[in-house]
This record gives C-alpha cells, sequence and structure tokens, in this order.
C-alpha cells in the first residue's frame, strides 16, 4: 500500500501545454541538430540553440504551473526530453538538468526566495550538483555554506547555482540556491562525451545563503506545485535520465538505419548479411522493451500520486530500476550501431558524437552498479526494513 498524507489532495497535473510544446521543439528540431559540433566546440550551448530553448518554452517544463510553468506531468516530461535528446544527446542532458533543477526549487524551497526568483510568471535558470555534499554552518537568518561541486550541467546558460550540503550541527542535508557569481567557477570540462554540457566545476568557502533559499535534499513537501513534487528530488531526475536514455537510443538506431539504406547493394556489404538484420531487429526490441517498462512503471506512480499518496518502497525500486535498465539498454543499442557502423562512427559527426555521449552518459550515479544491486536487494525480499532516501537504500530504524 501506498503510504497516504493529508497535507495535500491535490491531483497530478496533466499538462494542456505539452502537445504544442513538442510540436514547437519539432518545429526547433533542425536547429538543434546543426549546433551539434559546434556546441561541443564551445562546451556548451550555442547562443541560437539556447535562445531557441527559452522561445520555445522548454525550460517551462518542471515549473509549478501557479508559477507559470506547465508542471507537466512525468510521462510527458519523458517525452519531452525524449524528444531534445534526440535532436541532439548534449542539448538533452542540458536542457533536463536545467528545468529539472529550476522546476524543483521553485516547488521546494522557501516562499519568499521563490517569490523573488519566479515573479511576474518569469523565471531564473538554476545548474548545480546535489550528490556530493559540501558541508554549513548554520548562522543568524540562514548559514555559511563551503564545499566544492562537480558535474554542474547547464551551468554556463544559468544564473543561479543549487548545491547540496550537510549542517554541521544538525547532520541535516539541505540544498542551498545562491547567484552563480558568489561562486568560484571552473571552466574544467573537458571529457569524452557530454561536451556540450557545460558541467564544470564550482566552490563555495563560507558563503552565507539565507534559510528560505534551502529546503531539505529529500523532501516530497513542496511550497508551490502539486501531486508531481510529491515523487521528491531524486525521482525528479529519475524521470529525466530515463528519458534521456531512450531518445540518445532512438536517435542511433534511426541514424543506423539511414546508413544501412545508403549502404545496401554495394560490394560486401555486411549490412545485407543476415546477422545485421537480425541484430538491428533485437536492437528494436531492446529499446522499445526498455522504453514500454519506464512508462508502464510511471503510470503506475502516477496513479499513486493522483490518489493523494506518496510511492512505495516498491515503486521508489522499479522507479530506479526503470531508469538503470533503460540506461544500459540505450548502451547496448549503441553498442549495436557501432558495430555495424564500422568506420563511418569514427569519423567526425553525428554518430560518433551520440556514441561518445551515450557513453558519458552511462556514468551519472543513478546508471550505476550500486543502484542496480539495492534495487535487487529490494525487490529479492531481502532488504524488506529499507527505504530510499534521495539516491541511497538506507535501513529504516523504525521498522526495526
Amino acid at each position: 500500500m501506498s503510504q497516504t498524507i493529508s497535507e495535500t489532495t491535490s491531483q497530478l497535473h496533466v499538462s494542456g501545454e505539452v502537445p504544442a510544446l513538442l510540436e514547437r521543439i519539432e518545429e526547433i528540431t533542425p536547429l538543434l541538430m546543426s549546433q551539434g559540433a559546434e556546441n561541443e566546440e564551445l562546451g556548451h550551448l550555442t547562443e541560437a540553440a539556447a535562445q531557441a530553448l527559452h522561445d520555445a518554452g522548454v525550460f517551462r517544463l518542471g515549473i509549478p504551473q501557479d508559477l507559470g510553468g506547465y508542471e507537466a506531468a512525468p510521462r510527458q516530461v519523458i517525452e519531452v526530453i525524449e524528444k531534445l535528446a534526440y535532436a541532439d544527446a548534449s542539448t538533452g542532458w542540458a536542457v533536463m538538468a536545467l528545468q529539472m533543477i529550476t522546476g524543483t526549487t521553485a516547488a521546494y524551497q522557501g516562499a519568499e526566495a521563490t517569490a523573488a526568483l519566479f515573479s511576474d510568471g518569469g523565471y531564473h535558470l538554476m545548474a548545480g550538483q546535489g550528490t556530493r555534499m559540501g558541508s554549513a554552518t548554520k548562522v543568524d537568518g540562514g548559514y555559511l555554506l563551503t564545499g566544492s561541486w562537480s558535474f554542474a550541467s547547464g551551468l554556463p546558460h544559468a544564473s543561479h547555482i543549487h548545491t547540496a550540503a550537510v549542517v554541521e550541527e544538525t547532520g541535516e542535508a539541505l540544498i542551498f540556491t545562491f547567484p552563480k557569481e558568489q561562486a568560484r567557477i571552473v571552466d574544467n570540462w573537458d571529457v569524452m562525451g557530454l561536451k556540450a554540457t557545460g558541467s564544470i566545476d564550482y566552490s563555495t568557502e563560507n558563503l552565507f545563503v539565507p534559510q528560505a533559499y534551502t529546503y531539505n535534499v529529500a523532501t516530497k513537501d513542496s511550497v508551490h506545485g502539486g501531486a508531481l513534487y510529491r515523487v521528491g528530488l531524486a525521482n525528479m531526475s529519475g524521470i529525466n535520465h530515463a528519458g534521456w536514455a531512450l531518445g540518445v537510443g532512438r536517435r542511433m538506431l534511426d541514424e543506423m538505419k539511414v546508413l544501412a539504406q545508403k549502404k545496401s547493394g554495394s560490394p560486401g556489404a555486411s549490412v545485407d548479411t543476415d546477422q545485421f538484420v537480425a541484430e538491428y531487429a533485437k536492437a528494436e526490441a531492446v529499446l522499445r522493451s526498455a522504453r514500454a517498462f519506464v512508462m508502464d512503471v510511471w503510470a503506475g506512480n502516477e496513479a499513486t500520486l493522483n490518489a493523494g499518496g506518496l510511492l512505495s518502497a516498491e515503486q521508489e525500486t522499479l522507479t530506479r530500476l526503470a531508469l538503470n535498465h533503460a540506461t544500459w539498454s540505450a548502451h547496448e543499442v549503441c553498442m549495436t550501431v557501432y558495430k555495424w557502423a564500422a568506420t563511418a562512427a569514427l569519423r567526425e559527426g553525428d554518430l560518433q558524437r551520440f556514441f561518445r555521449d551515450m557513453h558519458a552518459g552511462t556514468q551519472h550515479v543513478t546508471s550505476g552498479p550500486v543502484v542496480l544491486q539495492a534495487c535487487g536487494r529490494v525487490l529479492s525480499g531481502l532488504a524488506t526494513k529499507a527505504e530510499w532516501v534521495f539516491f541511497s537504500l538506507v535501513e529504516n530504524e523504525e521498522q526495526k
């Protein structure tokens, strides 16, 4: 049974804005595709790509409706990020991070801060990292924040930073929001894949952050917005990452389809073998199965949220498993395409870039072996007294 909460009975909001948003993304897809190589050279999205995304409204995707956002339902978010990642993997990654962090900040942080950052239907983009903790000391009116963090995807396009730290006096883990110029930014994003995401490092030392610009890292109680935000920050991240993996996998399969038709009929073409068509069919099945799993899990989750509940431990586990599975299924598709694309994947271009971006994407904490192992412990009945807290499976002391 899902745990119910009395504080709110609001139902899940299914945004009527998303169909039009998907049409607008379709219209700008040729532009997003054309910017891929230049994005990489810059280390972040081009001005043209970023402006097109703003104009299309994609950054409103996760902002609460009462603050001028779309507050899209989970499966709607998956579909939007999937479409963006299809156009360009790094673009999809940067957008998913920016829109998710912006939306959750608007939903969870103090009302005073949100009123300042999301006034008159506008918004400030937030970027940062919440999986590695800094330290904070409580002072009058707020906290002094110290730490260094990595992987702030989309930071070049953001005005504010969102980051996590543990309060020394209480042991509580909080998310802090502050203007980007107050941090020391280190432009060090020299990597194999996702080069255009601008996932650079930043640090602070005894930076004062007002109380209103913080919230508990594991909260499922929102100040703004409805049922969507009861999934919590970690699961909001999972929604976006699942959409990203599915979009990248689909783009690579479609690229292989075009390449196969181009190569077919030439002397010794490997795509004319029975082995190729069988492996292509298998890759198609793997990707479609992963997508069906993700959507099935989120259909159940949405039903629970719509009924006023919180996700059960099993639902939280399946949510993480579906994301992990989608990522590695997309990776399997990627390897199949790389194998049969042969030297076409070695040369500079879309295939090579998507191949590198997919491999970089598998390194996110949500797709690592520790998450898969934790899911297995729960589903096999070996962790009946454990619960998910943020990104970790922990023993529930109250149930012992």
